[in-house]
């Protein structure tokens, strides 16, 4: 079970997006779960796919186990790192940031990977909605602090 308690020295302990990116918030580490996501990889694919250097693909592995973003097993002589279902609920937020790029890291008409669904279409821009519908922006919400940081 990863290490995620009170006793864990966390940048805002109450918020779970400071959480999360103590977690997985690095750029090496996203980018590994981003790779992961196409199917299970060896060190040597992860590292050749990456172009990262070799300690620090090291340690953002030993991380992401045993925070249970990845599992590793054997196959053969190494071992094939994996998502397990937590690295897989990443996937949203990946969709979310590759979405955000989209809009503001490009330049019109500039040369870009696209995500499609499994019909060959492009995957929906992510939004979130309220409970009736309505679509939600940092305008229309709100954080309500837990009862220990108020």
């Amino acid at each position: 079970m990863p290490d995620t308690g009170p006793g864990r020295d966390w940048t805002d302990p109450a918020c779970p997006v400071a959480r999360t990116v103590d977690l997985v918030g690095d750029r090496w580490s996203l980018l590994i779960v981003r790779d992961a996501m196409d199917g299970p990889a060896s060190f040597t694919e992860l590292r050749q796919g990456l172009g990262i250097a070799r300690n620090i693909l090291s340690d953002r592995l030993r991380r992401l186990v045993e925070h249970g973003v990845l599992s590793t097993s054997p196959s053969g002589k190494r071992h094939v790192y994996e998502l397990t279902a937590a690295g897989k609920d990443l996937f949203t937020a990946i969709v979310a940031l590759r979405q955000w790029g989209e809009r503001h890291a490009f330049a019109d008409g500039e040369p870009r990977s696209h995500l499609l669904d499994a019909e060959g279409r492009p995957v929906v821009e992510l939004r979130p909605h309220g409970q009736d519908g309505t679509p939600l922006t940092a305008d229309t919400t709100r954080v309500q602090k837990s009862g220990r940081d108020r």
